[in-house]
């Protein structure tokens, strides 16, 4: 099957499925009662992105991974301060939107597109997500986890990896 059938067998069998949970979720009580935890703010970002990944295994589109990992990841950081009530956490929780970029990218690596380079790619978005999550949850008091001397340690740390990998790449020319 050619690879625009797959997606319109995948977007008709979708579809179905959608239209399939609204009907039973319309005529019997017992069945929205069951995914009413999954349906409500903000888990449902969490398996709309979950359906987005599916989407695009079942169509073969690695591709659809980086915005499947966004979504998710979003829902996951508003999940995390619904439960918490942290809104406040917001001010470094946006950080970690580059390395959901990342996730995704590497995920799209494994699934086989371009491997060697998105794996690279989505790896070094991942450090530096972590790398400003850390700083700005230090800098904004989010997060006492290196003390004191957080964001200076944070700020040497983001340069040693910067040096490494500019040496590492320019080692890697002379080879």
């Amino acid at each position: 099957m050619k690879r625009s059938g797959r997606s319109q067998l995948a977007l008709g069998v979708i579809l179905i499925l959608i239209g399939g949970w609204f009907l039973l979720n319309q005529i019997m009580p017992e069945f929205r009662e069951f995914f009413a935890p999954y349906t409500e703010w903000p888990s449902n970002l969490l398996l709309i992105g979950a359906g987005i990944f599916i989407l695009g295994l079942a169509t073969g589109s690695p591709g659809l991974s980086v915005p499947a990992a966004i979504v998710a990841g979003i829902g996951g950081i508003f999940y995390y301060q619904a439960v918490t009530e942290s809104y406040d956490s917001w001010s470094y929780m946006w950080a970690l939107i580059p390395g959901f970029v990342g996730l995704g990218t590497v995920l799209q690596g494994l699934l086989g597109e371009n491997t060697a380079h998105n794996l690279k790619r989505g790896l070094n978005l991942m450090v530096i997500s972590a790398v400003l999550f850390l700083a700005f949850a230090a800098f904004l008091g989010g997060w006492n986890i290196l003390g004191n001397y957080g964001p200076a340690v944070l700020l040497i740390l983001l340069g040693l990896w910067v040096v490494g990998s500019g040496l590492y790449r320019s080692y890697r020319k002379q080879e």
